[in-house]
């Protein structure tokens, strides 16, 4: 009951912050937008253009949905303590557990409407137009859910980073980095190590680890796996066919993405001192 009782608080607090508004503009017009120029391919050549959207809507997620998510948590816990409410907070009959964990479920809750009215709007439009194959409707469904699986995950990283520190810009800074190095600098690093391996000692089995230790290549690699039409458009069909992995381990390395990182952020925080 308090983790629910939290869990809305936090989206009552979005709310009146115009967060999920904001965040839904934001997703809704950038699916639209994609939608719109997605469609200019298929007037001559017979492409399913709600394949095309997934695959596009796939790579904006990698950079967006990670980015809006750590916004949302990066003070879930220093912002409390900075504005003094924190202690107030736990002398309430609550644990600290119940802390992370209610605050984790309400911020990914304001994402997942976000995600979910705005990348609505760009599936009614082509439902609309009638311009998809159905073989397409659930790649657009796995898109949904891993995109709010996806949020989440960055949500518990986020939170962990505000749990760990004490300084609200210490963990805006914090967050940045960690969007920084899963989104642009890891798989950069980990091209450089296989050019620089030339396949001596790196083989599938451990690229296919090194994958999975990014959330945004689960996130990617699920999804472009996700229907046949979606791996042909995606350009990664290769990759991902040749991969040693079934298609849903990268669904459980996502969910380990939001456990892990939510258990270490109870933990900091059970350690740390109001």
């Amino acid at each position: 009951m308090n983790i629910l009782l939290l869990a809305l608080q936090e989206i009552r607090i979005g709310l009146r912050n115009r967060l999920v508004i904001a965040t839904t503009l934001v997703l809704g017009a950038l699916a639209l937008s994609l939608v719109l120029l997605g469609s200019a391919p298929t007037g001559s050549v017979k492409v399913d253009a709600l394949a095309v959207v997934v695959v596009s809507l796939a790579s904006l997620t990698i950079f967006l949905v990670p980015l809006i998510a750590l916004l949302l948590s990066f003070d879930t816990i220093v912002g409390e303590h900075e504005r003094g409410t924190l202690m107030l907070l736990l002398s309430y009959p609550i644990s600290r557990w119940q802390v992370i964990v209610g605050k984790v479920l309400g911020q990914t809750a304001i994402l997942a409407i976000a995600t979910l009215i705005g990348y609505g709007c760009a599936g009614a439009a082509l439902w609309i137009q009638g311009d998809f194959a159905a073989s397409s409707i659930d790649a657009f469904a796995y898109l949904l859910l891993t995109s709010i699986l996806l949020g989440a995950a960055f949500i518990s990283i986020g939170c962990l980073a505000s749990a760990l520190v004490r300084e609200r810009a210490t963990a805006a800074g914090l967050a940045v980095g960690v969007w920084l190095f899963f989104v642009l600098i890891y798989d950069t690093a980990v091209l450089g190590l296989l050019v620089a391996d030339q396949g001596q000692t790196i083989g599938q089995r451990a690229l296919d680890i090194l994958l999975l230790l990014n959330p945004t290549d689960a996130f990617r690699l699920f999804n472009m796996m996700a229907t046949e039409s979606v791996s042909v458009y995606s350009g990664m069909a290769g990759p991902g066919d040749s991969s040693s992995l079934p298609h849903g381990a990268f669904l459980l390395a996502l969910i380990a993405w939001i456990i892990v990182p939510l258990i270490l952020a109870i933990v900091a925080f059970r350690r740390r001192a109001v």
